[in-house]
């Protein structure tokens, strides 16, 4: 069956006709999701929280209280900022409460009050808004605002508390009770200072190493010391999509492989399980190498920033001073992204 076609270049309509539902004349995108930037911040922040409540219940009150005052610091610095600088309202989309989250989790326990205060300004002051707000900054916020208290209060942001479960409930059988708050050195620096032997020394064997390091009953930073919580907390991003799984799995394979090729002789020394558990890296893999703004546009790009941090994380934990190295890692690989995007990022189509 031949169908007619009008011998004529030009159809014409009656616009009369037409319904106005069906001419739509709009900016782009055309494409659009139901995702949102709040949406996403809080899933986010949902992911960390079970890993946060562990390390209250595990270090004490004090943990709570440093959360506390770093989350409300930050949505409150951002409302403020945003009262005076007469912009719309950004405080209540998550970013703020997650940059105050994440910088917690970072941090001692035990710390006076007014360090996770500071800490939470500088984040959201310096690092976030005075680069432009959400979108515009150029360093992960809460990396920063903990790159600033470790510069400016570094006995106390290496006086971490002893885990109530590795040395048990105080006699009134709260793990709240912030009486018997000991300080104690973490995994890390006793590997540092010690030796492989030592560490093993300190938890009773390398079974009880391994089951201290996925539970998280040892010492440490609030949310640094669970890696079962963590890692399952990354893996919900990565199944809803919210994080590319090969950023945080480069980082990981790479700290992982650093550690067991250039880790020494030492059998835990150079051991990749107890270097991907340890300190930083679940959360600095799945929550801070994984930052939308932070880190390269493509997957490609993402991939060599995630390396390059698991490179410097294991230059220093291995070579450097410092027993951990996440932290500055992440933020030097911040300073090369628009590198990596200049020569990574696919190029538009029909451009030179």
């Amino acid at each position: 069956m031949e169908t007619k076609v009008p011998a004529t270049d030009t159809v014409t309509m009656d616009l009369g006709t037409l319904s106005p539902s069906r001419l739509v004349v709009a900016a782009s995108p055309h494409v659009r999701s139901r995702e949102s930037v709040s949406n996403i911040m809080w899933q986010v922040f949902f992911a960390l929280v079970p890993a946060a409540l562990f390390g209250i219940v595990n270090f004490g009150v004090c943990a709570l209280v440093t959360i506390v005052l770093s989350v409300a610091s930050a949505v409150a610095c951002e409302a403020i900022i945003g009262i005076i600088a007469g912009q719309k309202q950004t405080a209540a989309n998550g970013s703020a409460a997650l940059t105050g989250l994440l910088l917690a989790m970072c941090l001692p326990p035990n710390i006076p009050w007014y360090m996770p205060v500071l800490g939470s300004i500088v984040a959201i002051g310096v690092a976030k808004q005075m680069t432009g707000g959400i979108g515009s900054n150029v360093f992960n916020p809460a990396h920063i605002g903990r790159a600033f208290l470790m510069a400016s209060y570094p006995v106390a942001m290496t006086a971490f508390s002893v885990s109530r479960f590795a040395k048990g409930f105080s006699s009134s059988g709260s793990p709240f009770n912030a009486a018997d708050a000991v300080t104690a050195a973490t995994p890390l620096s006793i590997l540092k200072q010690q030796g492989h032997d030592a560490l093993v020394a300190h938890f009773g064997g390398s079974g009880n190493l391994y089951k201290a390091m996925v539970l998280g009953n040892h010492g440490g930073s609030i949310g640094e010391t669970s890696a079962l919580l963590l890692f399952l907390g990354g893996i919900y991003l990565c199944v809803r999509g919210y994080v590319k799984w090969q950023t945080p799995l480069v980082m990981i394979a790479t700290i992982g492989l650093g550690t067991w090729l250039f880790g020494g002789s030492g059998f835990l020394h150079g051991d990749p399980l107890f270097h991907v558990m340890a300190g930083g890296c679940l959360i600095g893999a799945f929550f801070m190498a994984t930052d939308p703004v932070t880190v390269p546009m493509s997957v490609r790009g993402q991939a060599i920033f995630a390396f390059g941090a698991g490179l410097i994380t294991v230059l220093i934990r291995l070579a450097g001073g410092y027993p951990e190295g996440v932290c500055y890692a992440i933020l030097l690989m911040n300073t090369v992204t628009p590198l990596i995007d200049k020569y990574v990022y696919p190029k538009k189509f029909g451009s030179q």
